[in-house]
């Protein structure tokens, strides 16, 4: 097994609040670099073909990089605790949070 841990988010968020959740996103991001994330990225979908409806919203996808399993849970466990984070969280809902997938990822090939 090679090192590294992810955790990976997909969420539709609707295009007329894309703007909002990107500067949302990029603060809860900073956040977690702050607590010791090697990296926090966004990605905005496309080219996603049938796999995923428009009227949804854009698929978006956010990938968190730690060192190990126990990297990520030492740090997100001070990320969720931090004030800004519970700010944001308790703020506008900007999408569905309902229709949130997510999970921790182990590095299988890393090249």
């Amino acid at each position: 097994m090679t090192d590294g841990y992810v955790d990976i988010y997909l969420l539709p968020v609707p295009e007329d609040n894309m703007e909002a959740y990107r500067e949302q996103a990029s603060a809860f991001g900073a956040v977690v670099k702050e607590y010791g994330g090697l990296r926090y990225r966004e990605f905005r979908g496309d080219d996603l073909g049938e796999a995923f409806g428009a009227e949804e919203g854009v698929l978006t996808a956010a990938i968190a990089e730690f060192e190990s399993r126990e990297h990520r849970d030492v740090v997100m466990e001070k990320v969720m605790d931090d004030p800004r984070v519970k700010e944001l969280l308790a703020g506008e809902e900007l999408a569905d949070m309902s229709r949130m997938r997510f999970g921790g990822f182990e590095a299988l090939v890393d090249h």
